[in-house]
């Protein structure tokens, strides 16, 4: 996905969520959800990072080292 792509995806689920003339699509912002989170995670995996295991350290107050 191209940066344009993520934010013009970004734009959408903002409009989809915060605009109260537009009606609420589910399926749709579950969509953009994943589109968006895949991006995300893919980076974290790239960097060699493991987003899973530093969210439950950071959870338990403990360090990712």
């Amino acid at each position: 996905m191209t940066q344009d792509d993520y934010a013009r995806k970004l734009d959408e689920l903002d409009h989809l969520l915060n605009d109260p003339d537009v009606p609420m699509d589910p399926a749709r912002v579950w969509s953009l959800l994943a589109d968006l989170s895949e991006r995300d995670t893919g980076s974290l995996v790239q960097r060699g990072s493991r987003p899973s295991a530093e969210l439950v350290t950071s959870q338990a107050g403990g360090s990712a080292d």
